[in-house]
Order: C-alpha cells, then sequence, then structure tokens
C-alpha cells in the first residue's frame, strides 16, 4: 500500500511563492504518474499538475500555467509543487495523488490509486 504525505502548505500573501511537497512511501509504478489537486471551501475537487514517471512529461490546468512548476525527484520518492504569484483563488487543501498511465490516454486523465491527505495552501490579498 502506497502511502503519500504531503507538506510545506501554509499561509502566504498574494504575490508570494511555496513550494509543497509529497513523499511517497515507496517507489511508485513502472509508467506511474504523480499529481496534484486541490478543494477549496464549497468547490469541487480539481486538476492542477501531473508528472509522468520520467518528468519528460507534464500537464498544468489553465489556471496555473507560468505560475506553478511540477517536478519529481525519484531517488527520493518525492514530488514538488513550486507555486509563484499566488493568488487569492489558489486557497485550497492540496492534495497528492499517484497511479498508473492509461495507455493511449492524455496524461491528466491518469489513474489515482493513492491520495495523501492534504496540505492547506491559503494567499491572502
Amino acid at each position: 500500500q502506497v502511502q503519500l504525505v504531503e507538506s510545506g502548505g501554509g499561509l502566504v500573501q498574494a504575490g508570494g511563492s511555496l513550494r509543497i511537497s509529497c513523499a511517497a512511501s515507496e517507489r511508485t509504478f513502472v509508467n506511474g504518474a504523480m499529481g496534484w489537486f486541490r478543494q477549496a471551501p464549497g468547490k469541487e475537487r480539481e486538476l492542477v499538475a501531473v508528472i509522468n514517471w520520467s518528468g519528460g512529461s507534464t500537464y498544468y490546468a489553465d489556471s496555473v500555467k507560468g505560475r506553478f512548476t511540477i517536478s519529481r525527484d525519484n531517488a527520493k520518492n518525492t514530488i514538488y509543487l513550486q507555486m509563484n504569484t499566488l493568488k487569492p483563488e489558489d486557497t485550497a487543501v492540496y492534495y497528492c495523488a499517484a497511479g498508473r498511465q492509461r495507455v493511449g490516454a492524455p496524461l491528466a486523465a491518469y489513474r489515482t490509486d493513492y491520495w495523501g491527505q492534504g496540505t492547506q495552501v491559503t494567499v491572502s490579498s
């Protein structure tokens, strides 16, 4: 059973930066992907960014393109989300999810077999 533990959330002013991390308890799968979702109060959970096993392919939601960067360190079984130029609308609980890529499907459609418990990111105006 893969366990995912997020860290690095907190309170930051608008325009600031924050980096959150997600450490997996074991090596994720061959063809595995890892990504970040977020859920704001009263809203549905949405996909933010995804990265494939090699790190050579990424996906970003339109709302974060150019501001957020996802990366991974497979030696540490860890992915990161560098968030720059943060906006109040980025306030949410950020969740890490891991799973296999679906053959022939876009990276964003990867299977989310395992979830972390989330880390709160709050951006003040």
